[in-house]
């Protein structure tokens, strides 16, 4: 297996796949690098370099107690862009994956960097506070508490809004025994810390700071990060941000809308 050892010791797991122009994707909770096979192997075969890596106490990468936060999320790309020596990267984040690319750039500068591409991300701000009307803490609250009852559970009963398969999208069993399977893989304490994390982290003074091309794509029936609290905002606060709704579209679109999100991505990143 491809691991880095970060400066804490933690071993992060990565796959780096093809050769050509760099893209980095960072997974949504409580998944891997596994979750972007569909795009990895898309963008590997048409010239690009596709790298892909799993997210600390997650997948194949190691279990520490602490540091789930975006900080140190960043910090850790920070740690793999700079191993694998990548330049005029493009960063692609789904889900809490979003988080992470963003506090990247602002954290670290874009001088690396040449895109951003948000994928039914949580930025910039999931949960609701006093100035916006997001998810009710409740919700995070029940998730955390439902994680530590019966994680096996709670993981396969998520499944469903997560795919939208409850309003009629059509996925196999055998992506939804791989999800379960993945979800299983990662640290039980990093899958209920992270939940803290992107609920409640405000992305909203990182918005301004993102200075490269950015792409927002989001379903409008996500059911599990509502696109007017999240993509639709994100798109308006980022300077030159393209802001693409796929019509009827759940949460995981990288899985759902595989081939139509492919295409999109390869217009932007070739334009």
């Amino acid at each position: 297996m491809a691991l880095l050892k970060l400066r804490d010791g933690t071993d992060l797991y990565f796959k780096d796949w093809g050769s050509g122009k760099p893209i980095l994707f960072s997974h949504g909770w409580p998944l891997s690098a596994d979750m972007w096979d569909a795009q990895m192997l898309f963008f590997a075969s048409h010239g690009f370099r596709a790298v892909a890596f799993d997210r600390r106490g997650f997948g194949r990468s190691g279990q520490p107690w602490e540091g789930y936060d975006y900080d140190t999320f960043a910090d850790d790309i920070a740690e793999l862009i700079k191993h694998l020596e990548l330049t005029g990267v493009a960063l692609v984040g789904f889900s809490m994956g979003g988080g992470d690319i963003v506090r990247y750039v602002t954290r670290h500068g874009s001088s690396r960097v040449s895109k951003l591409v948000l994928v039914s991300a949580v930025t910039p701000l999931f949960g609701k506070t006093a100035d916006h009307a997001g998810v009710d803490k409740a919700v995070f609250d029940g998730i955390k508490a439902g994680l530590a009852k019966d994680r096996p559970q709670f993981l396969d009963d998520f499944s469903p809004l997560f795919y939208g398969t409850n309003h009629g999208t059509k996925v196999s069993q055998g992506t939804f025994k791989q999800t379960l399977q993945i979800g299983l893989q990662a640290s039980i304490k990093a899958t209920i810390d992270c939940v803290t994390a992107f609920s409640e982290t405000d992305f909203r003074p990182d918005m301004a700071k993102i200075n490269v091309p950015t792409l927002v794509v989001h379903g409008d029936d996500d059911q599990v990060v509502p696109l007017q609290y999240t993509g639709k905002l994100a798109a308006e606060m980022i300077k030159s941000a393209t802001l693409k709704v796929y019509p009827g579209a759940p949460h995981a679109t990288a899985t759902t809308h595989a081939d139509q999100l492919n295409a999109d991505l390869l217009e932007f990143l070739k334009a």
